[in-house]
């Protein structure tokens, strides 16, 4: 019987990555020659999971805006997302400056500027001075579709995804061939993801070795109040602020932090939401979100919605300035705000997009040094796991919440899939075969109340 128990629980996903997750730690800090050695392992998992993002983001968008019977519900679901996604952004925020002028992470540290040496951050600062919004709207447009597909850029693709979608939408039903055609690609694709997915335990092992071994155990210790400090106020973040959220939309944050815990644990393994990406779009169409919202929504999220860069930017930003001992005022603190508000939003596609935007920020004001950035150069990959975690919880519940709002989400099905044990993508899979069209019938929907 408990042979059996184990058995089952070490088949769960979740269980296994959480067992690489902690593998990899014991390795990267008793055996660190080895744990140096072992990044390929988690970058051969994101490679993977890469290689698949741009046909599916591609095939999402445009079978689910395709088959709206308006186009005006497109431009209106676009609508809801941005709308959201800017207040949710200036939560964050706010939350994260407000608890870092409590805390006061950074005093005592007394650093001088002039005695740090910047080349190590050289990386950053110049792919900051190609961050602005002007340059952030040219690259929306890609100078090749071929080149965007090849290069993976999400956002590029998007806007062409969204071109082609509304064209074959205006040319009316003699398109549905070429829709179904994708619709099965897509599905074809969400089969292979199920495979990959089986190597995500040594993704996420190799992943933690190699960051404690190049960081250590004792880098956690010197920063242990700033990582502490980040990590409660994501914490607090979701529980208080998305969980009135969900509850407005009649769920359970709770159920569903249990629902998607594969992509948490793989992302807190990877500290990368793009590893998750594929699941996140099954899972939230399989909660009963209509496929439209689900291919307009997530995927735009991963560049207008990340909460948890936006709590990142700000405390890290005031850490650097209380280490510095720098005073700034309330009004300096809103116009930091403020730009971040714009520089948080222009990330998409960079790597170490949250230190590139914290970069162009600081850049920006002219009252904090960029060469602070060297003081988070140690603990950045271990901060970088707090904000992937929240980005994605975040990303999945402004889904919901435009589907609530658009009158698109099935209730009934949302609060079934919820109250399930099992919610692994083979699970769900073998109970709810990939129909057609997942839009739910419209006497199934339970549109919002209005007064």
């Amino acid at each position: 019987m408990l042979v059996s128990k184990i058995r089952k629980s070490l088949s769960k996903l979740y269980v296994q990555v959480l067992i690489g997750i902690v593998a990899g730690v014991l390795v990267g800090h008793f055996y660190p020659d080895i744990g140096s050695q072992l990044k390929p392992l988690g970058d051969l998992f994101i490679k993977l999971i890469r290689m698949l993002l741009a046909p599916i983001i591609f095939a999402s968008v445009v079978v689910g805006i395709a088959r709206m019977n308006d186009l005006h519900e497109a431009g209106r679901v676009g609508v809801k997302a941005v709308l959201y996604f800017e207040v949710a952004s200036t939560i964050a925020l706010a939350v994260g400056m407000v608890i870092v002028n409590v805390i006061r992470p950074g005093s005592g540290m007394n650093i001088d500027p002039a005695q740090i040496d910047s080349s190590a951050i050289a990386t950053y600062t110049h792919a900051a001075q190609q961050h602005g919004m002007l340059d952030f709207f040219m690259s929306i447009v890609p100078n090749s579709i071929v080149g965007a597909f090849a290069n993976g850029e999400i956002l590029p693709i998007i806007f062409f995804s969204l071109l082609l979608a509304i064209s074959l939408a205006k040319l009316g039903p003699r398109t549905a061939p070429f829709v179904d055609m994708l619709d099965m690609f897509l599905q074809g694709m969400f089969g292979v993801v199920r495979i990959v997915m089986y190597v995500a335990p040594i993704g996420a092992f190799g992943g933690m070795a190699f960051t404690v071994a190049k960081y250590g155990i004792g880098t956690l210790a010197s920063f242990g109040q700033l990582m502490l400090c980040l990590y409660l106020t994501s914490i607090f973040f979701v529980v208080v602020v998305l969980g009135l959220v969900m509850r407005m939309c009649g769920l359970s944050l709770w159920k569903y932090l249990r629902y998607i815990k594969d992509e948490i644990f793989i992302t807190l393994g990877t500290a990368s939401t793009e590893a998750v990406l594929p699941q996140m779009l099954i899972k939230m169409e399989r909660l009963g979100c209509s496929r439209s919202v689900v291919g307009m929504v997530l995927p735009t999220g991963y560049t207008f919605n990340a909460d948890g860069t936006a709590i990142y930017l700000t405390m890290a930003a005031l850490f650097i300035a209380q280490a510095m001992n720098i005073h700034l005022t309330i009004w300096d603190q809103l116009l930091l705000l403020g730009v971040m508000l714009l520089t948080s939003k222009g990330s998409a596609g960079v790597a170490g997009a949250g230190f590139v935007a914290l970069a162009a920020t600081l850049a920006t004001m002219h009252k904090i040094p960029v060469s602070g950035l060297v003081l988070l150069l140690g603990v950045d990959r271990f901060l970088n796991e707090a904000r992937a975690v929240t980005n994605l919880i975040g990303n999945g519940v402004a889904t919901i919440v435009v589907a609530r709002w658009e009158g698109a989400l099935d209730m009934n099905k949302a609060r079934a899939m919820l109250n399930r044990t099992d919610t692994s993508i083979d699970a769900l899979q073998s109970t709810d075969e990939a129909p057609t069209d997942r839009t739910p019938p419209k006497d199934a929907i339970i549109r919002p109340h209005t007064r």
